[in-house]
This record gives C-alpha cells, sequence and structure tokens, in this order.
C-alpha cells in the first residue's frame, strides 16, 4: 500500500502557511475545552466552567513548552549542546510526549494553587481530556508522514517515496541510494492514535463517569498511556540519533514510559482501600 503524500501545509499566503500539524493541535485544545466545560457544567469538575479557559491556556503553555524542552532534553541533547539555538526553531520539528507531560502536570500544579485546588483533583479532571489531544497529535504525524514503524508484511503496511525523505531511506532504513520506495512499514501514528487516543479516551470517559478516589483517574491514564506506548515502541522505529539504548529493542520512549506505568500502579494501588462515593 503506498503511502498517500499528503501537503504538510493546508493553505499557503506567501510566507505564511497554516500547517495541519498545528491545526491538529488547535482541534486537540479545542476538543478538550469543549469536554472540559461540559464536565464543568455537568458538575464534574472541581473548578467553575469559566475556569476551564484558564486550564486550557495553562495546559497548551506546558505542553508546547515542555514538549520542545522535552524533546531536547530526551532526544537530541547532544546536538543542543553544540547549537543551544536548536531549541528556538521549533520549525524544524521534534516535541516530546513525556516532556509535554511534565510541563502540563508544572502547570497543573501553578494553576492548582492559584485556584486552591487539590493537585489530584484537577489532574483526574484533565487526565479523559488528554487522549482527544493525542489522537490529533497522532494523526498530525501520520499527515507529516514521520514516526514510522518498522518494516512488515502485514496487509496494511505502507510503502513511501524516499527522494523527500532521505534520513528514514538512508539512516534509519539503511537503503542504497537511489532507492525508490521504502519497503512496507507499520503505520504506527495510526497504531498510537488509536490506543492512546481512542482506547485510553473510551476507558477513562468511562472510569471516570462516577466519582472515584481521588488520584485514581490519573493513575489509569498514566497506566494506560505507558502501557499503549510501551507496546507500539516495538514496532516503532527509534529516533536516528540515539538508536536502540539497549538489547537491540529498548527505546527512549519505552525508558520514559517505565516511571509513568510504575507511577500510575502506585495511585491506583494507594486509593484503592480508600472508600469511593457514591
Amino acid at each position: 500500500m503506498l503511502y498517500p503524500e499528503f501537503d504538510p501545509a493546508l493553505v499557503e499566503i506567501g510566507p505564511l502557511a497554516i500547517r495541519w500539524y498545528g491545526l491538529m493541535y488547535l482541534l486537540g485544545f479545542a476538543a478538550a475545552w469543549w469536554l472540559g466545560r461540559s464536565r464543568a457544567r455537568a458538575g464534574l469538575a472541581p473548578l467553575a466552567p469559566e475556569r476551564v479557559e484558564d486550564l486550557i491556556f495553562y495546559g497548551a503553555l506546558g505542553v508546547i513548552l515542555g514538549g520542545r524542552l522535552g524533546y531536547i532534553l530526551f532526544y537530541d541533547f547532544a546536538r543542543w549542546l553544540h547549537d543551544p539555538l536548536v531549541l528556538l526553531r521549533v520549525w524544524e520539528g521534534g516535541m516530546s510526549f513525556h516532556g509535554g507531560l511534565l510541563g502540563v502536570l508544572v502547570a497543573m500544579l501553578l494553576l492548582a494553587r492559584r485556584e486552591r485546588i487539590r493537585f489530584l483533583a484537577l489532574t483526574d479532571f484533565i487526565a479523559p481530556l488528554v487522549p482527544v489531544g493525542l489522537f490529533a497529535g497522532r494523526i498530525g504525524n501520520f499527515i507529516n508522514g514521520e514516526l514510522w514503524g518498522a518494516s512488515t508484511q502485514l496487509p496494511w503496511g505502507m510503502q513511501l517515496a524516499c527522494a523527500p525523505r532521505p534520513d528514514l531511506c538512508l539512516n534509519k532504513l539503511g537503503l542504497e541510494p537511489g532507492t525508490a520506495f521504502t519497503p512496507p512499514l507499520h503505520p504506527s501514528q495510526l497504531y498510537q492514535a488509536t490506543l492512546e487516543g481512542v482506547i485510553l479516551f473510551g476507558l477513562l470517559w468511562w472510569f471516570s463517569a462516577r466519582p472515584r478516589a481521588i488520584g485514581r483517574v490519573s493513575g489509569l491514564f498514566l497506566l494506560g498511556y505507558g502501557v499503549f506506548r510501551f507496546i507500539v515502541e516495538f514496532v516503532r522505529m527509534p529516533d536516528s540519533q540515539l538508536g536502540y539504548l539497549a538489547f537491540d529493542w529498548l527505546t527512549m520512549g519505552q525508558l520514559l514510559s517505565l516511571p509513568m506505568v510504575a507511577l500510575g500502579l502506585f495511585l491506583l494501588l494507594r486509593a484503592a482501600p480508600r472508600r469511593e462515593e457514591t
């Protein structure tokens, strides 16, 4: 199956362009705002509906700043040491979910202190909203033609043109110069969109539909995302500048997901003995 080449820019007007990836971010934030407002109006939020805008603003700053800093720190630190300004060149790409998560947690801590809300109560509220943004972001990765999986013989494997992707074909796959197309590859972005977006959203939305002991919804999010990401990383090619960290299979994404799994289990087990409200 040939990958349908998308134009990364939805609209271009002179030097200005509206890119699909940026639009996916906006759609994710807009959907989180709408869902958050709906839940707040239903009394399922630790803050008033009119404060959801502040929550989304804080969250957006955390995602963007934390995602960029996390990518440089976790995936491209050596390059930053030689070229510190690469941190500011966001148009070259490079965002890390785990960095974005840390950024959002810092932002929520600041908001919780400002609003005098318990931190875990706030993270329990935002946890079911996050998978919507994850889904949108992974669709943006697919449109951009990035973050591909390894070779596969499965019928949905996709072949990509090598000419616009020298790093993928020459560095990651080790193909001969002049090769026209890659072998069929796992569309790992779509795997992640399904697991981290659709399925995780369904689990969290169902789990949080009734009152739970504080921390349990956050724990389920951390556990669910960590497990799903760890699984997909087995078929997703690592960044060429890092490769595998150990055992010819351990990736940075898996390493960063292990603390999420551990913390998620801790929050679920810690909260389990406490009586749930009815």
